[in-house]
């Protein structure tokens, strides 16, 4: 029971791990990323609608993003979409492909990002510290019930510490990296 336990939190910690990377990922850095639309919602025949669903995403040069629509005529629905959302850009439309020249980040707009990602990664940490608290309720419960000892017990509550700091600094060593991105020029 108490394994289950623990791999049942630990598989969750990594999928939690996971979800921040992606969220980093999606940080715009200096250069142009199509991961940095993955997460771009378009009204597509009022539904909202990936971006990826719509469109492939290419970079063609370090600071042009290319999207073409699979469907012409999403095409304004896809630009509004890029218009409103908080990425800063603005896309041009050359009736076949949506192109999308990255602005040079300025200093403020770094450390905008950098806001950002380590908010991001706080709730992921927040999003850890849960799981482990939701687990050591799982097994304390368990040891007061007299299903388990109260040394397997310890010895569960310390392999879950040990786990839960392994994640956070995961969490903190993916947060470093996007820093040292986007404060490169």
């Amino acid at each position: 029971m108490i394994d289950d336990t623990l791999l049942e939190a630990e598989d969750k910690m990594d999928k939690a791990v996971e979800t921040a990377k992606d969220d980093f990922a999606t940080i715009r850095t200096g250069a142009a990323s199509p991961a940095m639309f993955a997460k771009l919602l378009v009204d597509y025949y009022g539904a909202p609608t990936p971006l990826q669903q719509l469109a492939s995403i290419s970079a063609s040069d370090a600071r042009t993003i290319v999207i073409s629509p699979y469907d012409r005529s999403a095409m304004g629905s896809i630009e509004t979409a890029l218009r409103a959302s908080d990425l800063g850009v603005n896309p041009t439309d050359d009736g076949t492909v949506i192109r999308i020249n990255m602005p040079q980040l300025t200093e403020e707009r770094r450390k905008e990002y950098i806001k950002v990602a380590r908010h991001r990664a706080e709730e992921a940490r927040v999003a850890v510290r849960n799981l482990r608290r939701k687990a050591k309720d799982t097994i304390d419960i368990a040891v007061k019930e007299g299903d388990v000892g109260e040394d397997e017990g310890g010895r569960a509550e310390k392999e879950l510490e040990g786990m839960t700091k392994r994640h956070t600094e995961a969490i903190d060593a993916l947060l470093a990296h996007k820093e040292n991105e986007l404060l490169e020029v």
